[in-house]
């Protein structure tokens, strides 16, 4: 149970990067942060929520939630941090919504690339 956990809590901070970070972002540019324009930090999180796009429109399980699952296999007890992770992240909708609503969140990621765009390094 306690890998298992450790796969959940590695999830939930993958969902938090990818749905944080875009709020982040336009609350950061606003506030003129510098950091909101770092390249490796934006394609990251493009990257990252592209990679959910790709998964989801192939029908491919998400491969954290396949190893949490088989290690879940192995103990069968719940634990509290599966309870309320599991409540957070996973909900019970078609995966033809999820998919969409996970295009339309990479379309608003790209999109902020125009409005914010990222800057480029300096080198010396």
């Amino acid at each position: 149970m306690f890998l298992a956990d450790i796969v959940l809590i590695i999830h939930f901070f993958y969902v938090l990067f990818v749905v944080g970070s875009l709020p982040v972002i336009w609350v950061g540019a606003r506030l003129k942060m510098t950091f909101v324009g770092n390249p490796w930090f934006r394609y990251l999180h493009l990257a990252a929520i592209l990679f959910v796009v790709v998964e989801s429109l192939l029908g491919v399980a998400c491969p954290l939630t396949v190893w949490e699952n088989s290690l879940r296999q192995i103990e069968m007890d719940s634990s509290f941090i599966q309870h309320w992770l599991h409540f957070i992240i996973f909900y019970n909708v078609p995966e033809t919504v999820l998919a969409a609503v996970y295009c339309l969140f990479a379309g608003l990621v790209a999109m902020t690339f125009k409005w914010v765009p990222p800057r480029r390094i300096k080198v010396d």
